[in-house]
Order: structure tokens, then sequence, then C-alpha cells
């Protein structure tokens, strides 16, 4: 069976998708844009500081399932520019720091609001 996640602590989505859904044991999290869900405004600096407010709401969509970033099987990384891997990837080091999950980091034309980064996990029910 598969159920909605829906939390004010994350951006609300700006289509027609959900922030994240669980289905089988696992914790499917939409990409998320460095969003600040209090303003709805983009985070504001570059890659390495979009990277932490995407992954903070990774976190917040998780978090409204009982979960954490520890609880993480599998990432996928959208990058605008892939010269800015270096900078997402120290912050994105600092939030997973041990049994980091599997990951794919792409670089591709153009994301949601012209953000620099957006990120989607996978978790899993221990």
């Amino acid at each position: 069976m598969k159920k909605t996640i829906t939390t004010p602590d994350a951006p609300a989505a700006i289509g027609p998708y959900s922030q994240g859904m669980t289905a089988g044991g696992l914790v499917f999290v939409s990409g998320q844009l460095p969003i600040d869900p209090a303003t709805g405004e983009m985070a504001p600096g570059g890659t390495g500081e979009q990277t932490g407010r995407s992954l903070e709401n990774v976190k917040a969509v998780l978090a409204a399932e009982g979960l954490a970033l520890a609880d993480v099987v599998k990432t996928t990384v959208y990058l605008k520019n892939m010269d800015d891997f270096a900078a997402m990837n120290a912050v994105y080091a600092s939030y997973f720091t041990k049994d980091c999950p599997a990951r794919a980091a792409v670089e591709v034309a153009r994301l949601p609001k012209d953000a620099l980064v957006e990120i989607e996990a996978v978790a899993c029910r221990a």
C-alpha cells in the first residue's frame, strides 16, 4: 500500500507530485529544491548553500515519516553545472558522514526556479 507524505517543514510541491511517497517499506523523497519552506524563497548563496537547504528539505520529508538521513539508501543530485561538484560534495559530506548512500550526480541543462541543485532520495525502514 502506498501513502503520500506531506509536511509544512519542506517546500510544497510546485507541480502535480507529492513531497514524498511510502510504498513497501521504502520512502521516496521527491527532488528537493533549495527553497526555504518558511519564506518560499530560494536559499541565498551558491551551490554549497543550496545543497544544504535541499538536504534540510529532504530531512524534513523523512522526519514526517519518523526517518532520518541515516535511513537513506540512494540519492540523486542534479547540478546545473558540474563545475560545482566539489562545492556540493563538501556540504553533502557533512550530512552523510557514515555508511553513505549510493548516489548519482548529473549535470542538467536547467532546474526548476533556476536552482543550482536539486536532490532526491530513497530511504528504507530498518
